[in-house]
């Protein structure tokens, strides 16, 4: 077995510290400034042809999406390279929470357009215990880091309570009476949702190995995330030059199987290209398991597309929420994340790091 190295915990910062704090957070915020302003503008500029009745292209709605990712993890990677455990801590856990958050409120108001009924503050409010205990953990706040098993112990006994909670909270209910129907899409609704998003927190905090570079984890998130949105870029870019066989026609009548193969070569290139700039901080890393992950992560990235595709349809909807106005919601935004996450994760644990 591998000798883990331990979690660093966060400690109360100095005078010179809490300035160089400051001064992180005043660029942060410039760059987060910066980059809306561009979003805002592309926006403007590729809404200006079009009038009030006619909807916005494929590629409109693509490059719109590809931008509001582009700020988005921007500014998450942005903090978690920023050197100061409160930032990058801090940051990294607001914007993960709320993404799950808003995820699983749009998640909880699909399902009611399905008439499936379901407890959604106590979902939303257990999927914020959930993220936030988990963080808590692999940062080794609790004492219960410094072995991927046991922060998935955590899990697996708040998974336990929550079952047990939504029992409760239909068995002392007075109006509802399909429990069954409640408690089951309470419980999809925050393991779809919070828990497989919380593969992020796993990946970015997981305890390599002594002697890994100590920025492993970064790096090995903005590999995942890299080559699953390149996933969808290269779906979307040669499904829309050269794309003639529909897929899955009844779920999702855009996507071709030649955009599927377009997928896993942009995203298995993506993949080798980001292993020969930065494999040394990735441990166990090497060109041929950047080639197996570029391959399945780009087919799980369009199964998770196709999974979220089948929720919007069974409901009638065409997006997930209207948070970005001519984009659609959070789902929307994270429906391939959501599939690869674990199995990045599950990848990076039984197999790079396996002795």
């Amino acid at each position: 077995m591998p000798e883990f190295a331990k979690t660093e915990t966060c400690t109360v910062p100095n005078a010179d510290e809490n300035i160089e704090i400051l001064l992180a957070l005043g660029k942060l915020n410039k760059l987060a400034s910066w980059l809306f302003k561009i979003a805002l503008l592309i926006s403007a500029a590729m809404s200006a042809p079009s009038n009030a009745t006619s909807p916005p292209s494929k590629g409109q709605v693509f490059l719109r999406r590809s931008v509001s990712t582009l700020v988005l993890w921007t500014l998450i990677l942005a903090a978690l390279f920023s050197g100061h455990p409160l930032i990058s801590d801090g940051v990294f856990l607001l914007i993960i929470a709320v993404l799950a958050l808003a995820g699983l409120v749009e998640f909880y108001g699909i399902a009611e357009k399905c008439g499936m009924v379901n407890f959604k503050f106590t979902g939303v409010g257990g999927g914020l215990l959930l993220m936030v205990g988990t963080f808590l953990n692999v940062t080794g706040n609790l004492g219960t880091s410094g072995s991927p098993a046991r922060v998935n112990d955590f899990e697996t006994s708040f998974l336990i309570l929550f079952v047990l909670g939504l029992c409760l909270r239909q068995l002392f209910s007075r109006k509802n009476s399909a429990g069954l129907t409640a408690i089951a899409t309470t419980l999809f609704g925050l393991m779809y949702v919070p828990w497989l998003l919380n593969f992020i927190q796993k990946i970015s905090f997981f305890p390599f190995p002594a002697g890994s570079a100590p920025d492993a984890g970064k790096f090995f998130l903005l590999y995942f995330i890299l080559v699953t949105k390149f996933s969808d870029m290269g779906a979307y870019a040669v499904g829309s030059l050269i794309g003639r066989h529909k897929m899955i026609p009844r779920i999702s009548p855009g996507k071709t199987w030649e955009g599927f193969g377009g997928a896993i070569l942009v995203s298995t290139g993506a993949s080798l290209a980001f292993v020969h700039f930065f494999g040394a901080k990735m441990f166990g890393m090497n060109y041929l398991h950047a080639t197996i992950l570029g391959v399945v992560l780009s087919v799980c990235a369009v199964i998770g597309d196709l999974i979220e595709s089948l929720f919007k349809r069974e409901a009638g909807v065409k997006d997930s929420g209207n948070l970005f106005p001519g984009i659609g919601g959070i789902l929307d935004l994270l429906d391939s994340l959501l599939f690869n996450a674990p199995i990045m994760y599950l990848y990076l644990r039984h197999i790079l790091t396996h002795p």
